[in-house]
């Protein structure tokens, strides 16, 4: 007999996850990156327990008709890429078609979404990977992803996650980046029921940095700006000596 054999697609799913979907923070990226890709002006973030109870992720994007909603729970399925010429010229975030179906495959999972010129939106239900119920949904255009008790099916996973303090403040951390690395969309982090931070669109990066850091600290970075060639640019801040500080491990 045999002793090699094809994994269940579900198993199957849950290891490939693991490549994907390493904490709450992960979660909070993937979702994040993929409506930035979907041209959202506006994202909010809701997060209870750390994330492990609650993410939910609202974006005012492009949304999608239930075909491609269904879809985007495929692995392998993008609209970012059409062909190997294309890899060579990404110019999105994401691009393999794995951040949504390994989210749903470990999590019990909720995707809304709605085109804009759209009468009714499309709701899919999800648990562990496995669709539940497909229906019309009456949400605003754009889409909303609900991930709910992250790995409660798989619990080794869940066991090595950091108290829900650390894992919101590893959340607050990627928004941060993410707001940092895109100032004309406008964040807002609503953290067990109460508003952490709301990020206003700005012009400049310049502005996000007061917002999320105050003056002071705008007033000890140095800016920069080069062209490395014509094809390749660079603009951003360093900080100067003795700004930045040891902490403890």
């Amino acid at each position: 007999m045999s002793r090699i054999r094809l994994l269940p697609d579900t198993v199957a799913s849950q290891v490939a996850a693991g490549e994907v979907v390493e904490r709450p923070a992960s979660v909070v990226k993937e979702l994040i990156e993929n409506s930035i890709d979907a041209g959202a002006r506006k994202i909010e973030i809701m997060i209870h327990r750390g994330g492990i109870s609650l993410i939910r992720v609202v974006d005012d994007g492009s949304g999608m008709d239930r075909d491609d909603a269904l879809l985007s729970l495929e692995r392998h399925a993008t609209s970012k890429i059409r062909s190997a010429a294309d890899l060579q010229a990404i110019g999105t975030l994401g691009f393999r078609g794995e951040a949504l179906p390994s989210i749903a495959s470990v999590s019990r999972f909720r995707l809304t979404s709605r085109e804009p010129d759209a009468i009714a939106g499309t709701e899919v239900l999800v648990n562990g990977g496995k669709i539940d119920i497909v229906r019309d949904g009456g949400e605003a255009p754009g889409t909303q992803v609900e991930v709910r008790s992250l790995f409660y099916n798989l619990p080794a996973r869940r066991k090595f996650l950091r108290s829900e303090n650390t894992e919101s403040r590893n959340i607050e951390h990627q928004i941060h980046l993410q707001a940092i690395g895109h100032p004309e969309i406008g964040f807002t982090l609503v953290r067990d029921d109460r508003l952490v931070s709301q990020l206003p669109a700005t012009a400049t990066l310049t502005d996000r940095i007061r917002d999320l850091y105050g003056p002071s600290l705008l007033e000890r970075l140095i800016e920069i700006n080069g062209n490395a060639s014509s094809k390749i640019q660079t603009s951003g801040f360093i900080g100067q000596a003795g700004l930045s500080r040891q902490t403890r491990a």
